[in-house]
């Protein structure tokens, strides 16, 4: 079983478009809608997100183990991925359709839960969905090119949804020159992203489902409680310290881009005072830093060992994503509101794109290679843990950037839920210092760890 045909990497790969059009609505318009628009606290906003995040961090190696030990017709994987698509679709509709005129615990209790509920349903096909790519293939190379698809995918799917709501929505709210600091922008949002995630999902689900019969099933296993087998997955995983290291670096990494979402939309709207088709045009960075990624990992894997592409494209993720920012601190960087800044922000973002695609391919294909090394030692195969602590570490952390940007804006006083309210220079510098020297400084303590790799 090692190579595979176009057609399944293309099935397998469209799966992640579903996955990152959630995340990208997530990360990038919900706690800007409930902190600008509704006007909940940053520091209540960010922590309705690490709440949520931590319940979903905690069913991810959940989920995970009891995929690994799943047994049906269907295989291990697939009856969990058929089952997210449809309330992970109502739960996005409620997120964002919050009842008008509740206090703040109340806002604060609607957004928690029923985020709660959102992340736990994407979980039920995310996890299943990455573990069933390291077991479609079991060669070095293939597994990287398998990878390969599901990033170029994701990355499709925030292209999608990037260009739809900057180039289609918010430039066209009547009454807004920001179309994001509107209530009424929302619900086509919320109804695209529906239709997008449940065709994607479905799809690769679908499409996917001639390979059960390649694919290994669950062994049988001498511990029969759940509980008490799922502890000891996680401490049997635990116990290899290249997957140790992996994971400390996912950990830092993600406080570096919870704190770069959480932040992202304010820097637009208010630190670079950008229009909506501006914002529209930075896809740009994305577009040409991912197909880099796409091209050249799979080749670098060829020339150079893995942990030394990870440390190498972590560093430049993490420099680059906030040079702008540091650049414009010293002001060094072009004027606001400009398209030569514009212009700028999409050279140093495609740089920094670059290494985050060869970055998350290379993890994940590393993953692979860990779970090669662990099904030695056991005689289990256990992708669906692996990738689900992973995961859990991962989306900690990330919450856990959330909630520092959320008490740093609220420490900085900066206005919410008041389109009038004034912002002041002083506000935007400890905006910046935020988004540019403070992020960078996890990223680059993740490169330490992942040099342990």
């Amino acid at each position: 079983m090692n190579a595979l045909k176009l057609r399944t990497k293309l099935a397998y790969g469209v799966g992640a478009i579903g996955e990152s059009s959630v995340i990208w609505l997530f990360s990038t318009l919900a706690f800007f809608f409930y902190n600008q628009v509704i006007g909940l606290s940053g520091t209540l906003a960010g922590l309705a997100v690490l709440i949520a995040t931590l319940f979903d961090a905690v069913s991810d190696p959940l989920v995970g183990s009891i995929s690994d030990n799943f047994r049906s017709k269907y295989g291990r994987r697939h009856p969990f991925m058929f089952a997210a698509p449809l309330p992970a679709m109502l739960c996005i509709y409620l997120v964002f359709s919050p009842p008008v005129e509740m206090g703040q615990i109340a806002i604060f209790a609607w957004f928690a839960i029923f985020t709660i509920l959102l992340r736990l349903s994407i979980t039920l096909f995310t996890i299943p969905h990455l573990a069933l790519g390291a077991e479609l293939s079991d060669d070095y190379i293939e597994r990287s090119n398998v990878m390969s698809f599901n990033n170029v995918f994701a990355y499709t799917g925030v292209i999608i949804m990037h260009v739809y709501v900057w180039f289609f929505v918010f430039p066209n709210i009547d009454g807004f020159e920001m179309g994001q600091l509107s209530r009424d922008a929302y619900p086509s949002i919320v109804f695209f992203s529906c239709l997008l995630i449940g065709t994607a999902m479905t799809a690769s689900a679908f499409y996917t489902r001639d390979q059960i019969p390649n694919l290994k099933q669950a062994e049988s296993r001498k511990d029969k409680n759940v509980a008490i087998r799922f502890f000891k997955d996680i401490y049997a995983v635990l116990k290899n310290p290249n997957y140790l290291y992996l994971l400390l670096g996912i950990f830092f990494l993600s406080i570096l881009i919870g704190t770069h979402e959480t932040l992202g939309l304010y820097m637009y709207t208010f630190y670079w005072k950008l229009s909506p088709i501006q914002t529209g045009w930075l896809i740009l960075n994305n577009v040409f830093g991912y197909a880099i990624g796409f091209i050249v990992t799979s080749k670098l894997h060829q020339m150079f060992d893995k942990p030394i592409i990870i440390v190498i494209s972590a560093i430049l993720l993490s420099v680059f994503w906030s040079l702008a920012v540091i650049l414009s601190l010293f002001g060094l960087a072009p004027e606001p509101a400009s398209w030569d800044l514009v212009i700028f922000i999409i050279i140093l973002g495609s740089v920094a794109a670059a290494g985050g695609s060869i970055l998350h391919i290379s993890v994940m294909s590393a993953l692979a290679d860990v779970c090669d090394e662990h099904e030695l030692l056991t005689g289990y195969r256990q992708e669906g843990i692996f990738y689900s602590a992973r995961s859990f570490f991962a989306k900690t952390s990330s919450g856990i950037g959330h909630v520092i940007a959320g008490i740093a804006l609220d420490i900085i006083n900066f206005p919410r839920g008041d389109i009038n309210a004034e912002v002041t220079e002083s506000m935007l510098f400890n905006l910046g210092l935020l988004d540019g020297p403070f992020a960078m400084i996890w990223g680059l303590i993740a490169a330490i760890f992942y040099s342990g790799y």
